[in-house]
């Protein structure tokens, strides 16, 4: 299963309340992390970069691993990493496709509203 930035931008402005402008920005943000891999090492991340995989975390579209291995001297040594919920995002990615599609047949209704009221009855 493939996530494309547009998939991930859909998502993100599905469950974050920004616009799709910012979406693209954070999407690609993210996948440029990303790469061609489903999970990435947390080490990577910035402090501030954190935030978002947070707010991403929250909202089911990445989710957290983390493996334990015993080193040479007998202690335990944990790795964090971010994994992509590929499904999750798709889900997501559907739910803003629809809203999206439902607003342009709205505007399309409005056309209607600015006809006055004498010019649908014919004579």
């Amino acid at each position: 299963m493939i996530i494309t930035l547009e998939d991930l931008a859909m998502a993100i402005a599905s469950r974050v309340d920004i616009d799709m402008e910012s979406a693209m920005k954070d999407a690609n943000f993210v996948l440029d992390l990303f790469g061609f891999e489903d999970r990435i090492i947390d080490n990577i991340l910035e402090p501030e970069d954190r935030q978002l995989f947070y707010i991403l975390e929250e909202e089911g579209m990445l989710l957290t691993e983390r493996e334990e291995t015993t080193i040479y001297d007998g202690r335990s040594w944990r790795t964090h990493y971010w994994v992509l919920n590929k499904e999750t995002i798709l889900k997501y990615k559907e739910e803003e496709k629809k809203k999206m599609e439902e607003k342009k047949e709205e505007d399309a209704a409005e056309v209607y509203k600015e006809i006055p009221e004498e010019l649908w009855f014919s004579r």
